[in-house]
């Protein structure tokens, strides 16, 4: 039992070792570089609408968000599929 015990031991200090090696190799090389294009790049925000229902079942809604043909878009859908104007 003893045997087995200090065998798995050294094995995991083996791989602990050997692996820590490789790692570090791989680190020293490893470059960082600042691409200006990439920083600028924001994801769209969708979006955002509240939807109201009045108490004669009429729908109103607020729009929101930071591209304006894309809310201009939405509004025209929204009032194709209720059936507004």
């Amino acid at each position: 039992m003893k045997n087995i015990l200090i065998a798995l031991i050294t094995a995991g200090l083996f791989f602990a070792f050997t692996t820590e090696t490789v790692i570090s190799a791989d680190t020293k090389n490893f470059q960082v570089k600042k691409q200006p294009e990439i920083q600028q790049i924001k994801p769209m925000k969708p979006v955002k609408v509240k939807l109201k229902r009045s108490a004669e079942g009429k729908y109103s809604w607020d729009l929101s968000g930071d591209n304006v043909d894309e809310v201009v878009r939405i509004d025209k859908r929204l009032k194709k599929l209720l059936n507004i104007e």
